[in-house]
């Protein structure tokens, strides 16, 4: 294998001077890899840790907040929901359906090794044009690598999000999230603290694939990361659906004392951020380590990132039982070190020290870069751009243009490619809610789950779009029905030494930090991915938000589908003409400009409650959030699931109706109601604050929308229904032929 220097390994010139301070002498080549790892950004967060800690992580809520696998929040009656999303973008831009496939059984990892049994799948994707022929191979490579390896495990994929952007052309990003459930008393932690306590690898063995991942994850992608192809992990899910089982069995026999996925930098970063919780050293030997290629170095050992491993720390004399259980199973479970007092991590080739490095210089020592933002160019240039000076458009192919835009369309393509059913538990399947909701069994709760994230408004404006993602989300769940508890988060930017990606960063995690907190929402867990940039250009600044909710009971729950023959269409808001950032303003002028309309966070905490006093009491029909598209977008979508028409005017002084009808302002809802309701309905909006428009009434086979009674769009449903249900399966198979 040819030797890296450390500049090949990620290090700068300062960082290895650093490094040979720490030691009093110049590392090894395994010393020099551990470092390099554990020192990436996608391990050591040293561009993004203070900004990190400028988010709310506390609350009644949280039972674990970020520093663990992942984080915990209390649903009640003794039980949890634990989760986190992270991403996988730069594998998977090599290698598509292993990078996918490998992302979802990393986060389900982080899942289990918890104590908690995955319930659900999600994941958030962003893509370029789907014109061009290289992007439909890498959709569909990721979308066949989440199905493979989630269908083969028994998790249900419930929900998530998909956005067709240039940004993203050369750098797709790919964000899996899971939730899983855990009884409060059977939580697992990843700590190694008693000293002479035996350290275990259970699972797979470990072979070449995936070095130095942590790593490729932390730099630009260019025409040379093909040839990082071996940095890609190899899954095989039905190691993983073993793995599951026999960990949640150690756990319930109380078997461990801790226990930590082998994710980025494998056996380096586990071990480290085991024993550094406490303070610990400890002692590896490598040749111990079961391996499935011959001939493999200390360096390789310690770096490999193959999948389906864990670490574990087994309470005192379990060892002979955890052997037998992952036997059982027919897994590895092998004692390869011990805890140690001397805060040392050593690594041995039987009595041969190779190689010995302070814990707490990998995981505490990581440098930490303050930089400096600075506003780009474009920023004001954009703001000050009024989308309403441009001379309109006719609204009715506008609408079509629409429906038929990938980021709107139907994602059925993706999502029937997934089995969103298996377990049994899905009570709003994707597609027919703001949110996926999954019935909790033994009682009458569910939960409900959702990713959101318009790195367009990011782009335009960083803190107003992070704001948007954490209220988006909010208002999702309570469409749905489900109390907001909390969000973890995918932070995907460019490159972070670049000044202007730096302020992109700092001015959306302050709106998102913001939010958060107005919200009630704290962070419990997440991940950054950095350096996301290809040659030309960097993606949108996406900062993802996986977000998880509580319905006390499930039968409360609401979809988008309008109803029946004469239920009233009531616009929770108000009318809005801003159309900077919009989809309109992209697909009918090609423009990615103007003020993003801002949100008003009273205003949102106003419509959360009122949102979830409504599904409480029963009183809707039907509710659906706007946002992308807009208001006639969101109509559409409400009609087109409940394969019924309606007829809406719009009373309003406005000299021109495309703002009004495309408009992608915040804080607004759409809901149907029965006519007995209506009074109802409009008493609870007055009561919380929150403007209340009539509409129209659900009707009919056609999609009419007014303005002061003039017909404004003329839509029959069949035309609607299919040219928002086949836009991406048309683009798929016969441009693929």
């Amino acid at each position: 294998m040819k030797e890296l220097t450390y500049r090949e390994m990620g290090l700068n010139d300062q960082e290895f001077e650093s490094i040979k301070v720490i030691l009093g002498r110049e590392p090894n080549y395994l010393e020099l890899g551990m470092f390099s790892v554990m020192w990436s950004e996608h391990c050591g967060y040293k561009n993004s840790k203070p900004l990190l800690k400028t988010f709310p992580t506390d609350g009644p809520q949280v039972i674990q907040g970020p520093g663990e696998n992942a984080g915990v929040v209390d649903i009640g009656d003794n039980q949890a929901l634990v989760f986190k999303i992270e991403s996988h973008n730069h594998p998977s831009a090599i290698e598509p359906y292993q990078g996918a496939a490998t992302g979802v059984g990393g986060i389900v990892r982080d899942i289990f090794t918890m104590g908690a049994r995955p319930i659900a799948s999600l994941n958030s994707l962003r893509f370029g044009s789907l014109e061009d022929a290289r992007v439909r191979q890498l959709f569909s490579g990721v979308v066949a690598g989440i199905a493979g390896y989630g269908n083969c495990l028994g998790i249900p994929t419930v929900g998530g999000e998909v956005y067709f952007n240039p940004s993203y052309q050369g750098n797709p990003l790919v964000n899996a999230m899971c939730v899983g459930l855990v009884e409060i008393d059977q939580i697992a932690l990843a700590v190694a603290s008693e000293v002479e306590s035996p350290i275990m690898i259970v699972g797979a063995k470990t072979g070449r694939d995936g070095i130095h991942g942590a790593t490729f994850a932390s730099e630009e992608l260019s025409e040379a990361s093909a040839a990082k192809r071996p940095a890609v992990q190899v899954g095989d899910p039905f190691m993983e659906k073993l793995l599951i089982e026999a960990c949640l069995e150690l756990i319930r026999e109380d078997l461990v004392a801790g226990m930590q996925d082998l994710g980025a930098a494998g056996l380096t970063s586990s071990i480290a951020e085991s024993a550094s919780k406490k303070g610990r050293g400890v002692m590896v030997d490598v040749l111990q380590v079961p391996r499935r290629e011959t001939g493999m170095t200390p360096y390789e050992v310690m770096l490999s990132e193959s999948q389906e491993r864990m670490l574990i720390v087994p309470r005192a004399g379990k060892e002979a039982r955890i052997e037998k259980i992952f036997t059982k199973w027919g897994l590895d479970a092998t004692v390869i070190g011990q805890v140690t007092d001397d805060g040392l991590f050593r690594v041995m080739e039987g009595e041969e020290q190779v190689g010995a490095v302070p814990v707490a210089a990998l995981t505490e020592s990581c440098p930490i870069y303050y930089r400096e933002g600075q506003e780009p160019d474009y920023y004001q240039e954009c703001r000050s751009f009024n989308p309403l000076d441009l001379e309109p458009v006719e609204l009715t192919p506008a609408l079509i243009n629409l429906l038929q835009s990938p980021n709107i369309a139907s994602k059925e393509w993706v999502y029937r490619q997934y089995d969103h059913q298996v377990m049994t538990n899905s009570s709003i399947l994707p597609g027919d809610g703001d949110a996926a909701v999954l019935r909790i069994k033994g009682g009458s709760k569910g939960a409900a789950f959702t990713t959101d994230c318009n790195g367009r408004l990011v782009y335009l404006d960083p803190y107003q779009g992070g704001m948007q993602a954490v209220c988006e989300a909010a208002r999702n769940l309570a469409c749905v029905g489900a109390r907001p508890l909390a969000l973890t988060n995918c932070l995907n930017f460019g490159n972070p030494e670049k000044p202007n990606i730096y302020w992109q960063m700092q001015n959306a995690i302050k709106g998102m930090a913001e939010a958060a907190r107005a919200l009630n929402t704290p962070v419990v867990s997440g991940n950054v991915s950095l350096y996301n940039e290809s040659a030309d250009r960097a993606i949108f600044p996406t900062p993802v938000v996986g977000m998880v909710g509580l319905m006390p009971d499930i039968a409360r729950r609401q979809g988008m589908a309008f109803k029946d023959e004469g239920d009233r269409i009531v616009l929770l808001g108000e009318l809005n003409q801003e159309l900077g950032g919009s989809e309109h303003l992209y697909l009918a002028y090609g423009l990615e400009k103007g003020a993003v309309p801002p949100a008003d966070l009273e205003r949102e905490k106003s419509l959360i409650e009122l949102l979830l006093d409504l599904a409480e009491n029963q009183i809707l029909a039907s509710c659906h959030d706007i946002s992308e598209g807009g208001l006639a977008v969101a109509l559409a979508e409400s009609a087109i699931k409940g394969k019924i028409g309606f007829k809406v005017n719009l009373e309003h002084p406005a000299s021109r109706w495309d703002g009004l009808l495309f408009s992608e302002a915040p804080g607004r809802a759409v809901v149907s109601v029965k006519p007995a309701k209506l009074d109802e309905l409009v008493e609870k909006a007055r009561a919380w604050g929150v403007p209340c428009l009539m509409l129209g009434r659900v009707e009919g086979s056609n999609l009419l929308y007014q303005g002061n009674g003039q017909e404004l769009i003329g839509i029959a449903l069949d035309q609607a229904i299919s040219t928002w249900g086949d836009a991406i399966r048309c683009s798929m198979t016969l441009k693929t032929k």
